[in-house]
């Protein structure tokens, strides 16, 4: 079959990989200029931020085997990061839960390496899909060209990008749109800070109590990160849903006087940069792996996904679903 993937974000890549091992050919469309989805790296002149997802755990046998594999290949190592609970400054050491995993020499790095031989099509926003005959077609909106353009037929389409988004593209599928919209995926304003010299703080990452933050990290810490002074800080849910629509500079402002307070550290960085995710974190994830409807030939991937993992919202889940919609399509 030809199929056509929307999103190439871990859950997406996972999926058209494991779809094209299957022997099918498939296409991967991207709006945004690179790969990677929320496992970003923001480069800079002082090194790259990991403004998205931080790191990584496995509590399946199956992520974890997979896990085993990119380390091998050297793909991602182990972050064996100090990490406290932060209140008020005072600093509380926090217990350790399993193995932390990064990708090197940034999160963007692992998305990079699982596209290498996709085919995957940058800036390219998928607006509408469109039924032709028993197939598909996307209507497709590029930076480069004035007015939409069409790609396909395709056999089967997969939606592995944010529910929020992937909602106006179910008229499709009016029975899945009720069922997506319960995904709806909070928001996360991120702080990028880059100080001249270090801050001698005695931890690389810490969850941060009554506070508009709540994790800041060391992302020099990292493994094969460049060396320097950079930490990246995420609001807590409730903040960045109450100031999402706020410019950017009033953030910075309110969100870097939350890294001192937290830190009980004055100094003041030489660069420093917001990032506003729309769409987050799963805070109600659908309890399936995945929804695929073969009759259709449509079906939905993400880390929104419970996949049988308790919470969502993580690597795992994205790997887990991706895994699990593939393996549903013959």
């Amino acid at each position: 079959m030809h199929i056509a993937v929307v999103g190439a974000g871990l859950s997406g890549l996972t999926a058209a990989r494991q779809l094209q091992s299957q022997g099918h050919h498939v296409t991967v469309y991207e709006k945004s200029l690179g790969v990677s989805g929320r496992m970003s790296t923001r480069q800079t002149e002082l090194g790259g931020f990991d403004h998205g997802a931080q790191y990584f755990t496995a509590t399946s046998q199956r992520f974890k085997k997979e896990i085993a594999d990119w380390t091998k290949s050297g793909w991602v190592a182990p972050w064996n990061a100090r990490l406290v609970t932060l209140n008020n400054a005072h600093t509380t050491v926090a217990g350790k839960k399993g193995s932390r995993y990064v990708a090197i020499p940034g999160m963007s790095a692992l998305g990079k390496q699982l596209a290498h031989g996709l085919d995957v099509r940058k800036e390219q926003q998928v607006l509408a899909v469109e039924r032709l005959g028993q197939q598909w077609v996307l209507k497709i909106q590029s930076p480069s060209v004035a007015i939409p353009a069409s790609a396909g037929p395709f056999d089967a389409v997969v939606f592995a990008i944010p529910a929020d988004q992937v909602v106006p593209l179910l008229d499709v599928a009016p029975e899945w749109k009720e069922q997506v919209q319960q995904a709806a995926l909070t928001p996360c304003w991120t702080l990028m800070l880059g100080f001249q010299n270090s801050l001698e703080l005695d931890f690389d990452g810490a969850w941060v109590q009554q506070s508009r933050l709540g994790w800041i990290a060391r992302d020099t810490s990292k493994p094969e990160h460049r060396v320097g002074e950079r930490w990246v800080a995420h609001a807590t849910p409730a903040w960045s849903v109450e100031h999402l629509e706020d410019d950017h500079e009033r953030v910075k402002e309110k969100l870097l006087k939350a890294f001192h307070e937290a830190t009980g550290s004055w100094i003041q960085p030489i660069y420093a940069v917001t990032h506003r995710w729309r769409y987050a974190q799963a805070e109600r994830p659908l309890l399936n792996d995945c929804l695929w409807n073969a009759e259709l030939g449509l079906g939905v991937c993400g880390d929104w996904f419970a996949v049988g993992l308790d919470g969502a919202g993580r690597v795992e889940n994205a790997f887990m679903s991706g895994l699990a919609l593939a393996n549903k399509i013959s």
